[in-house]
């Protein structure tokens, strides 16, 4: 007898116990074919990656021209500082030149006004008044110089 769900009383059935017999044995294969996609579905994709590789292209582009835009601010600001550093010994030098001025005018001969105003020399020939009215500031002196006062 056969050991039946834990239960030895069991009688078994007799379709259980007869086979039949087979001469050939019917096998079957399932063929799965995949279909082509549509022309149209086919040019929805490839317009969906070109748009999304067109949208990647002009990020890019503002990328790189926000880049060069930075780049040529960076390049201003080292030019700048290149020229106020250059501007600060200028002035230094400068200031250095103006301190020697009194001295390298004592060095030439020159001397210091006594008299506020300019001086011109005026030639022998022209100490007449030339146009020159006797309401003017303009004095002939004997030594043929003129002084203008301010």
């Amino acid at each position: 007898m056969a050991y039946t769900r834990g239960n030895l009383a069991v009688k078994e059935k007799q379709t259980e116990r007869s086979y039949q017999t087979q001469r050939y044995r019917e096998t079957t294969k399932v063929v799965t074919r995949r279909s082509s996609l549509p022309v149209r579905e086919k040019l929805l994709y490839m317009m969906t990656v070109l748009f999304c590789v067109a949208v990647m292209g002009g990020l890019l582009w503002q990328n790189v021209s926000l880049y060069n835009i930075k780049r040529q601010m960076f390049n201003l600001n080292t030019d700048i500082q290149a020229i106020n550093a250059e501007v600060k010994e200028l002035a230094i030098q400068k200031e250095k030149l103006e301190e020697q001025i009194p001295d390298k005018a004592k060095e030439l001969g020159y001397v210091q006004p006594e008299v506020e105003g300019f001086h011109v020399q005026v030639p022998a020939g022209m100490q007449e008044n030339n146009g020159l009215s006797e309401g003017n500031e303009t004095a002939a002196t004997a030594d043929g110089v003129a002084t203008a006062k301010k």
